[in-house]
């Protein structure tokens, strides 16, 4: 059961997201934070297909005990491309608010993130090893968690400024990513059902990646009636 579960949820989270994130890179048309939000998305889907694809292909066949070693490559690469994903992030904040300057929050957000894939790169991490030390995972963590909080952080305070119903919630989102997903880090190996905790945590990233879609599509509505206005005026 587990293993059909997982794999019609992934086989519908995978293709949703990257579809998602291409529309957006074609609808950009020369809007930097939907462009950068499309990259993002795409970013998560590939990303994260690199585990979730040969997680739902051991599920189906020998067991995730016989497929230790592409297990523990592809969440080696979900963990880089999903640090690069709030690099993304930081800047779809720069972009949407104008924001000039902010070089030490700039710093800060490059220094953690190559601080957590540097860490993710080193071989004590034992990635393909079937007793990968709970340490190094939590070393790892530690910057990306402090990442995580600065992009609330800056979400949160820019969203309220400027009124932004649109990202009004883009916080909450990446508050509930964390929030399930710490626990799986921490207690998965020793309660191995605290991993469905990555379900909730998957569907937070969607939520994610719907906000900068619909945000998109509400703008485009704005610019299409500002449009039919302008004739209406000169006819």
């Amino acid at each position: 059961m587990q293993a059909i579960m997982e794999t019609i949820f992934d086989s519908l989270y995978l293709p949703t997201v990257i579809i998602l994130g291409f529309m957006m890179i074609k609808k950009a048309k020369g809007q930097k934070q939907f462009l950068l939000y499309g990259i993002m998305a795409v970013t998560l889907g590939f990303g994260d297909s690199f585990h979730l694809i040969p997680r739902s292909a051991a599920l189906l066949t020998t067991g995730l005990e016989n497929h230790v070693a592409a297990l523990g490559i592809g969440k080696w690469i979900t963990s880089v491309t999903m640090t690069v994903f709030y690099v993304l992030l930081y800047h779809v904040w720069r972009e949407r608010y104008g924001i000039t300057g902010k070089k030490q929050v700039t710093a800060a957000v490059y220094i953690l993130a190559a601080l957590r894939i540097a860490l993710c790169f080193m071989p004590q991490n034992a990635w393909t090893s079937p007793d990968a030390p709970l340490s190094w995972a939590i070393y790892r963590n530690l910057p990306f968690t402090a990442l995580g909080i600065i992009i609330i952080a800056l979400f949160y305070k820019s969203a309220r400024e400027n009124n932004d119903t649109a990202f009004s919630k883009l916080w909450l989102t990446i508050v509930l990513s964390f929030g399930f997903y710490i626990p799986v880090v921490l207690f998965s190996d020793a309660f191995p059902l605290v991993g469905i905790l990555m379900i909730p945590k998957t569907c937070a990233y969607v939520w994610t990646v719907v906000i900068g879609f619909q945000a998109l599509r509400k703008n485009d509505q704005g610019k299409r009636i500002r449009q039919s206005r302008e004739k209406s005026r000169k006819n």
